[in-house]
């Protein structure tokens, strides 16, 4: 396979300053000091050595070096504009993310791993950002915060925990129950404040009656404005249930069905037209990349972002020595 000098610095990086990112064993995890919180030499375990992960791309099935991969995905997942924190905390959430799914042996038969961001993680190589016009010093920025943090996962419980991420909450991120019913300790909804300059903050959509109806697969029943019935909500804000002319919907559903942006919210009808305004974008599980930047711009390390997004969690580096 032909490599490009972007790829040769890379393997040169992994192979001279992180050598132990080459090598992952099992059971050799320690919490990272805060003084060691930028310890390049950190790796991790996952019960075997590995050197590539296989990455399911859109024509085609790549090996890839874990960090050069993770590099791809934090420039596909969020703006390279971001703080260097909020960069880093996407870094070790997309790691955990990626070995989580190693551990289980792969999300895919033939890989183990895809680019697609509906299913496993969005990819974007270096080349492509560049040609994408995407620039230099920001490329060099996300790379920092990849190799920077080289390594490092969250556990909880000893265990590589559930790395759920999302671009924006609205204001409160959602507990994984709610969204997935199970319930999951490090996963509860808390507050996500300083989102209000996100792309998705807010947004309307509009619907026709009919095509309400339609979407719902369901009868109308008696005149418009009495359509929507009893409704109840999650602890971090959205929509648990919803009657629609008497039919008993969960917000999840709703969300799939009409093709919102978050289960966080409102429906009002008026005349021959539906309104829905939503807040936040994404299942809101987990990490707002949004409120990450906004914990980020404030001067909060990226420890503390993912502490306080993955609470009662450790991060920790792998070490095989």
């Amino acid at each position: 396979m032909k490599k490009t000098t972007k790829e040769i610095l890379l393997a040169l990086f992994l192979g001279i300053v992180c050598p132990g990112l080459l090598f992952w064993t099992v059971d050799k995890i320690r919490p990272i000091p805060e003084s060691r919180a930028d310890d390049t030499t950190a790796f991790v375990s996952a019960q075997q050595e590995v050197t590539e992960i296989s990455v399911k791309l859109e024509n085609a099935v790549e090996q890839m070096e874990l960090e050069a991969y993770l590099v791809g995905v934090v420039l596909q997942e969020m703006p390279a504009s971001f703080e260097e924190e909020a960069l880093k905390a996407q870094a070790v959430v997309a790691r955990t993310y990626t070995l989580k799914r190693l551990e289980a042996g792969g999300k895919h038969e033939e890989a183990d791993i895809c680019t697609n961001s509906s299913c496993c993680q969005g990819y974007c190589s270096p080349e492509d950002y560049l040609t994408e016009e995407g620039k230099q010093d920001e490329l060099d920025k996300v790379m920092n915060a990849v190799f920077n943090t080289a390594g490092q996962v969250l556990i909880y419980d000893g265990e590589l925990i559930e790395a759920t991420y999302f671009s924006c909450s609205g204001g409160q991120t959602e507990d994984a129950k709610a969204v997935w019913g199970s319930e999951i300790p490090y996963l509860q909804s808390i507050e996500s404040p300083g989102e209000e300059n996100a792309t998705h903050y807010v947004d309307t959509v509009k619907f026709t009656l009919e095509e309400f109806t339609e979407s719902l697969d369901i009868t109308p029943v008696g005149e418009p404005k009495f359509w929507i019935g009893e409704t109840t909500y999650t602890q971090g804000g959205g929509v648990d249930t919803m009657y629609i002319c008497g039919v008993e919907y969960k917000g999840t559903t709703l969300r799939q069905k009409l093709g919102l942006r978050s289960t966080a919210f409102a429906v009002s009808i008026v005349g021959s037209t539906v309104t829905i305004t939503t807040k936040g974008y994404g299942h809101r599980v987990g990490m707002s990349q949004y409120g990450a930047e906004a914990m980020a711009v404030l001067g909060k390390l990226y420890t503390e972002i993912l502490s306080h997004y993955y609470q009662n969690t450790q991060l920790v580096a792998y070490d095989g020595n």
